[in-house]
């Protein structure tokens, strides 16, 4: 993958992370890189290394992004002709893996319309490995505290 390739992969995951439902424009990732890192690179000199005019970056501009994107420096350079590291095509198995069993315990629970389209739900959100991931995460908070009247 190229390092444009990659820098226009971050912008998408990014924005997801950042609940927007898309990629990050490149004038919100150049704003974004002064308002939290206090640093920053124009628009311009973005485009042009997404678009490949300019290949390598500077060791500080690759430091820059690095730490915006939250990734290793060694990320964000061209990989060797012929390489993959299959991280996305193993992360999109994981999520269909995982659409695919609740959407088999959805239909399971077919006579209880509540626990199905729940199931439903959650089977169909574009970052549901995530979405489990967070309702783990209230299930450990509410086991700190008060369960309310139907635990």
């Amino acid at each position: 993958m190229k390092l444009g390739e990659k820098l226009r992969h971050l912008r998408e995951v990014e924005g997801s992370l950042r609940g927007l439902h898309r990629p990050l424009s490149q004038m919100e990732v150049v704003r974004g890189l002064k308002n939290e890192l206090g640093r920053s690179i124009s628009q311009s000199y973005l485009s042009q290394i997404e678009n490949g005019t300019r290949p390598n970056v500077t060791a500080a501009t690759r430091d820059l992004l690095a730490r915006f994107f939250k990734v290793h420096p060694g990320y964000l350079v061209n990989d060797p002709e012929g390489f993959d590291t299959e991280l996305v095509s193993a992360l999109r198995t994981s999520d269909d893996a995982l659409a695919a069993w609740l959407a088999e315990g959805a239909e399971r629970f077919r006579h209880d319309g509540e626990i199905r389209a729940a199931l439903e739900a959650i089977a169909q959100r574009p970052a549901l490995r995530r979405c489990l991931i967070l309702i783990g995460a209230l299930m450990e908070i509410s086991r700190d505290g008060s369960d309310g009247p139907n635990s």
